[in-house]
């Protein structure tokens, strides 16, 4: 049996001290908030006209059998702890002009809506692209998303079929395969948009992330009814059943890791480390290699930082006739880009973007909101937090506020107009998620989008990092997939 320290109860810390528990393990859970559940925060807000609950990280699950894996793993079913809705469309995509575009799980149905609103070519273009990514998802599935990616090396020592490298596309962007195989501009803006998941700009990231909408359109977009943050709840119970000890409030300082192998954990506060023979992080890997080590270690994967969020959240009178997740598109997703990530070449800071793409869910679930009325998540696609040319400071008086300001106007310009129909508004800027979560200027995904994150090895004998800043990458059942890998790795207590 090894004394298990997780660092972090975000879902991959709180997954893997479920799954190295069940092994036989001691696990302790320390976690700064007062909650768990990380970036898969929740909020309420109370109104007399009730209470309003509002998911302020992720508002989609998709590869939900990671999830029934997972807890099947731990001696349980999903379906004991969560109420899975599946949701049709997907994502409701409204471009400059036209009829919106509903996406759906059915792929043929879907080709279908496309030749319905965009026409019989941009159909025919989808489903070639389509049969591209399938064979781009069977090589991800099977060689990277649920092992061990330490280096290059390893990516390049793969026995790649020849196929799988044609499709994959090495050194092709995501934007360049787009416009390959898309000759209407409203689908390949839709595939850049996946670009974002990764938190990468799509005129950088890899064609290998076509994957992405794939695994998205194929297996389904569900929602937990009563908000994702029931997802947090569930493998905190579990983690419960199984004897981990979970510290909220508890903030660990440092990683002690003298000799190069890890002793233990240092927490705010106390007089003594709390020894450890394993240590699982599960915080942002910058914050890990810069802060929480005794040398600071520098780290190439960690240089380029994913996008951030600006978010509103908002409480509406009426019914709007939304879907569950909309997407509003701008005229010039570039132009976007360049606000939201800077443009060296042009000696251009990053800057809040005029007119960005807005992404708005608004679930249809009456526990999340007073009878007649709306919570509505707003998310906009942000520069990070500080002062860097590739940052913004949105601490800065006053510029929060006007933001928001800006945000509802653009969703008034593209028809839903919801400015006299406000009970409340919120907000929350990269700033706050720094503060909130310890992610390094709110950075949403850690570093941008890529095949290569920093590995689940750390540098030190007994120290691995899971979650959305390590491989295989950002989102729920990726950072799942991360806290399998490494309880694997360690493997079981006999």
């Amino acid at each position: 049996m090894a004394r298990i320290v997780v660092v972090g109860a975000g879902v991959g810390g709180l997954a893997a001290a479920a799954r190295l528990a069940v092994t036989g393990h001691e696990v302790t859970v320390f976690e700064r908030a007062d909650t768990v559940g990380g970036k898969l925060g929740r909020h309420t807000h109370d109104t007399p006209e009730g209470t309003f609950h509002f998911d302020t990280g992720p508002s989609l699950l998709t590869l939900p059998q990671v999830f029934h894996d997972l807890f099947e793993a731990t001696g349980a079913k999903l379906d004991e702890y969560l109420d899975l809705a599946p949701l049709d469309p997907i994502v409701r995509h409204v471009f400059g002009s036209g009829e919106p575009l509903d996406s759906c799980a059915d792929p043929d149905e879907f080709a279908a809506r496309i030749g319905a609103v965009l026409g019989g070519r941009a159909a025919a273009d989808w489903q070639r692209l389509w049969r591209r990514a399938g064979r781009v998802w069977a090589a991800s599935e099977r060689d990277i998303l649920r092992r061990r990616v330490d280096s290059p090396r390893d990516l390049a020592s793969l026995a790649w079929r020849l196929g799988d490298l044609a499709a994959i596309a090495p050194g092709r962007t995501l934007r360049g395969l787009g416009r390959s195989h898309l000759s209407d501009p409203r689908l390949r803006m839709l595939l850049d948009r996946y670009a974002t998941y990764t938190g990468a700009d799509p005129r950088r990231a890899p064609a290998a992330l076509v994957a992405v909408p794939y695994a998205e359109l194929t297996f389904g977009g569900w929602y937990l009814r009563g908000g994702l943050g029931t997802l947090a709840d569930a493998l905190l119970s579990r983690c419960l059943d199984l004897g981990v000890v979970v510290q909220t409030g508890a903030t660990v300082t440092g990683i002690d890791a003298v000799g190069g192998r890890v002793h233990g954990v240092r927490l705010a506060g106390a007089t003594a480390p709390v020894p450890a023979d394993v240590v699982v992080a599960n915080v942002d890997a910058l914050t890990v290699y810069r802060d929480l080590l005794p040398t600071p270690r520098r780290l190439a994967t960690l240089t380029d930082r994913s996008l951030a969020g600006f978010v509103l959240l908002l409480g509406v009178r009426g019914d709007s006739g939304l879907a569950h997740h909309n997407v509003f598109f701008p005229r010039d997703y570039d132009a976007e880009f360049d606000a939201v990530f800077g443009d060296p070449g042009r000696g251009l800071r990053a800057r809040p973007a005029v007119d960005p793409t807005v992404f708005v869910t608004v679930a249809d679930d009456p526990t999340v909101r007073p009878a007649g009325h709306e919570a509505w998540f707003v998310l906009v696609n942000a520069a990070r937090q500080g002062t860097a040319p590739g940052a913004v400071d949105w601490r800065r008086p006053g510029l929060a506020q006007a933001y928001a300001d800006r945000v509802l106007d653009v969703l008034a310009e593209r028809g839903v107009d919801v400015r006299d129909r406000l009970l409340f508004r919120q907000v929350r800027t990269p700033a706050d998620l720094d503060a909130a979560t310890g992610a390094p200027g709110g950075a949403i995904y850690g570093t941008a989008g890529g095949l290569l994150r920093p590995a689940n090895r750390g540098p030190a004998r007994g120290l691995w990092l899971v979650g959305g800043s390590s491989h295989p990458g950002g989102g729920l059942p990726m950072v799942a997939l991360s806290a399998q890998i490494v309880a694997e790795e360690i493997g079981p207590a006999w």
